[in-house]
């Protein structure tokens, strides 16, 4: 493994420092809580497309972006769970490859949940 692929940020950080404030941030706000050493121009980046995305809403303050997630943790999965659904063509194919790999657990929850109407 290369170090450049070593030193790759987990996944979702910039979301998890937006899901733990108590109000909107900007990138400098965000850059700071990941203390992670990216550029704030990075970390302005990652927001932009997210927001692109439509999993930021985002409010002009002073001259950049102040911005929370629409969705929290659950939501955003089930979103992206949504949008990988959507770029494929046979629904169903890849629906019932979905359910055919679900824990017995998972598939005990999925068949509560139209009983409990959700």
């Amino acid at each position: 493994m290369s170090d450049a692929t070593q030193e790759r940020r987990p996944a979702g950080e910039p979301e998890a420092a937006l899901w733990a404030a108590d109000e909107p941030l900007t990138a400098a706000r965000v850059q700071a809580e990941l203390d992670s050493g990216l550029a704030r121009t990075t970390v302005t980046t990652i927001l932009s497309r997210l927001h692109e995305k439509g999993t930021l809403e985002r409010e002009r303050r002073g001259r950049g972006y102040a911005c929370r997630p629409v969705q929290d943790q659950h939501g955003l999965t089930a979103l992206r769970m949504h949008g990988e659904l959507a770029r494929d063509t046979d629904r169903e194919t890849v629906l019932a490859r979905f359910v055919a790999r679900l824990s017995p657990d998972d598939e005990q929850i999925l068949r509560r949940l139209p009983e409990e109407g959700l």
